[in-house]
């Protein structure tokens, strides 16, 4: 089988370093109809994401975000894993990809049957209670919203990331918000906004899982968030190599070993066809 250059300099990456650990981001996502945050140069495309402490302090910001939630959220909930999510999950059967964190919240590798992964940010299927703690299904939820906003229902709106959509004016000022059906406190969904923080356990963990590997593979994010990045510094930092697959932008462009500006989907699929078991 003959090899695109870039596909080859992957398959001899790889086959020199076999136990990766995968760092993915939106980018991998996008060909499943989920936009991204930002473009190749890594500026914001559209308007920046609610902020954590908004969220908690201000009705009107949690107006906001429930009503845009509820126009973006089925975009998400019908999504479906592309080839670059598949291709990983070949490469973990093979036994190449020890281990896989995510910034997506989409939870589109487990749908595509992958095995080892941490959602680094949390997963939009589930809303939580900063109450009670109760965990409850994000589907519920929007029953709810369809039961008590329906002025929102012929709203024409623009597609945003994380299942965000564009509304603004009176609709949010009619908007009913959720609450906890068990104690009527305070819900938000179970991610990690912006200006908030990834749980101190998740990152240990993933510190642990990346020194013991022998590589790190990026796949389809800028890295521009230090939640992403500091694992690109701790793996330049401890003599780990970092291979990215990424057509623009990346805060760690300079720590990186390899870079490889391609689609990441029919790379990925190239590659996971090319490369034999391991056993």
């Amino acid at each position: 089988m003959t090899l695109d250059a870039s596909v080859q300099q992957l398959r001899d990456f790889i086959l020199e370093h076999p136990r990766l650990m995968v760092l993915t981001g939106a980018g991998i996502s996008q060909s499943s109809g989920i936009p991204t945050y930002r473009d190749a140069t890594g500026t914001w495309t559209s308007s920046q994401p609610i902020q954590h402490g908004d969220f908690m302090r201000d009705s009107a910001a949690r107006k906001r975000y429930w009503a845009r939630s509820y126009k973006g959220w089925p975009n998400v909930a019908r999504a479906r894993p592309n080839l670059a999510h598949v291709a990983l999950t070949h490469l973990e059967e093979l036994e190449y990809v020890q281990f896989l964190v995510t910034q997506n919240i989409d939870r589109l590798h487990q749908k595509a049957g992958h095995q080892q992964v941490i959602d680094l940010h949390g997963r939009l299927d589930q809303v939580v209670c900063m109450d009670c703690g109760e965990i409850s299904a994000r589907a519920d939820v929007q029953k709810w919203l369809a039961a008590n906003n329906s002025h929102l229902d012929n709203l024409e709106v623009t597609q945003r990331p994380d299942g965000d959509a564009e509304i603004e004016g009176v609709a949010l000022a009619e908007m009913r918000l959720p609450s906890c059906t068990y104690c009527s406190g305070l819900i938000k969904p179970n991610v990690v906004f912006y200006g908030g923080s990834v749980d101190k356990q998740i990152i240990s963990r993933v510190f642990d899982q990346l020194s013991r590997c022998d590589a790190l593979l990026v796949v389809g994010s800028s890295l521009m968030v230090y939640s992403s990045y500091r694992y690109c510094k701790f793996a330049h930092d401890h003599d780990v190599p970092i291979l990215c697959i990424n057509k623009g932008f990346t805060r760690a462009d300079d720590l990186l070993s390899q870079k490889v500006r391609a689609d990441c989907a029919v790379t990925l699929e190239k590659l996971a066809d090319s490369l034999p078991a391991r056993r």
